[in-house]
């Protein structure tokens, strides 16, 4: 439980430090923004933590419970009188750093961590719903996403509407005819990598009295701000890029003071948080996610074009310069995620050719440092119906590519022996 940096400053005008030993650990460094990303990345969330000696590095705090001097200074924490953390599922020091830094790229108020990408897009739902209301969602959203609409939240009384999200014209269509409470759609969808128009979305949602939910995992903010376009949040799987090294399983949301707030209520209920661990994790992935996310997007572009011209693979499934809006992307880069079909391929041929895989990894994830191949009908979209997935697209001989930071050749040299053996 604390107050926002904004907050803090100003209540310390007006009332004087306490003596509690954590009275100095809320406040979390926000560089200027004129500073490049990669500066802000490096930096976003730490110097905060000052005593006699300074540590470099954000500490992990691995408490379950903070305790003060008196236990009035306890009370003037819980009663949102002092900033501070009293208990670890409503905030802790390390948690806020990174959520701090996340905010910093996000050019958001504020930002919330949570246990997993998918509790964030829970939390994120179970704001905006209850029953009677509907979602209108994009139809080829991660699978995950898709049931928990389609499983969970119907069973609560809530109505999952599916649409094309780049069909302006069906979304306000659905969005007219069911008024919905919330329109939630990928920035890039997985696994088909189409581009959401959040700019429109915003429109169309905000004209309803709609919110806006944005899944950015597969953009990150180094190439998307969706809540500077529109929209109400911007919510990552940071299990993916944020932390970048596959150890590592958690989520968050960025968004205004009034949404994050709202949230960080309703998440002290739920208790879908991150360990101190893995906040301290996704904190220190951020500060390498810059240079590796643009090797990965330089790669995968590269890798893109090279399948293009190999027979043996069709459907290659990677955003050009020319698609959605350009305006919305702050490179020119468009991710490092690809999709492609193994021309001719059955079930078993897609398993021969994963098998096949030496440097490639065959894990059900993404956005790691290694590169890793995903059979979307077998891992992420499992939970659709054969019908749902041919409605949406994903085929039985689509597979999905997520580009790390090896070698763009030894990449490709991997991709074509495994095809080799597999389709002899």
């Amino acid at each position: 439980m604390h107050r926002t940096l904004r907050q803090c400053e100003q209540y310390k005008t007006t009332h004087p430090a306490p003596n509690g030993r954590f009275s100095q650990l809320t406040r979390t460094a926000r560089p200027p923004s004129s500073w490049s990303v990669e500066s802000q990345a490096v930096h976003a969330g730490e110097t905060g933590y000052r005593s006699a000696a300074t540590s470099t590095s954000t500490p992990i705090f691995m408490t379950s419970s903070f305790h003060y001097e008196t236990t009035d200074a306890l009370e003037r924490v819980l009663a949102y009188d002092e900033p501070g953390f009293v208990y670890t599922r409503y905030g802790n020091p390390t948690t806020h750093a990174f959520e701090t830094a996340v905010a910093q790229l996000e050019g958001t108020d504020e930002a919330l961590a949570f246990s997993s990408g998918m509790a964030a897009i829970y939390a994120a739902l179970a704001l905006c719903v209850s029953a009677g209301d509907s979602v209108v969602a994009s139809r080829d959203i991660y699978g995950a996403s898709f049931s928990v609409l389609r499983d969970h939240f119907q069973k609560l009384g809530v109505t999952p509407v599916f649409v094309d999200i780049t069909d302006l014209d069906a979304v306000s269509a659905a969005v007219a005819e069911h008024r919905p409470a919330a329109i939630l759609a990928e920035t890039l969808s997985n696994p088909l990598l189409r581009i959401a128009d959040i700019r429109a979305l915003a429109k169309i949602a905000h004209a309803a009295e709609a919110m806006l939910l944005i899944d950015n995992t597969f953009a990150t903010p180094l190439l998307v701000k969706p809540c500077s376009l529109g929209a109400d949040m911007s919510i990552h799987s940071s299990t993916k890029y944020i932390g970048g090294h596959g150890d590592l399983t958690g989520g968050v949301i960025a968004g205004s003071s009034d949404v994050i707030g709202s949230l960080r209520e309703q998440t002290k209920m739920l208790g879908a948080i991150p360990s101190p661990m893995d906040a301290w994790l996704s904190l220190r992935g951020i500060k390498t996610m810059p240079l590796r996310f643009d090797r990965q997007c330089t790669s995968a572009r590269e890798i893109a074009e090279v399948l293009r011209g190999d027979t043996r693979f069709a459907s290659i499934l990677y955003p050009g310069d020319n698609e959605g809006p350009q305006d919305q992307f702050l490179s020119a880069h468009r991710g490092a995620m690809m999709s492609f079909e193994v021309v001719g391929a059955s079930r078993e041929t897609i398993f021969r050719l994963m098998s096949e895989l030496e440097l490639v990894i065959p894990a059900t994830t993404l956005g790691d440092v290694y590169s890793l191949m995903l059979y979307p009908a077998m891992a992420s979209h499992r939970a659709l119906t054969p019908e749902e997935r041919h409605e949406v697209g994903i085929t039985e001989s689509l597979v999905r590519l997520s580009v790390g930071i090896e070698s763009p050749k030894d990449i490709l040299d991997d991709i074509r022996q495994a095809a080799s053996r597999a389709l002899g």
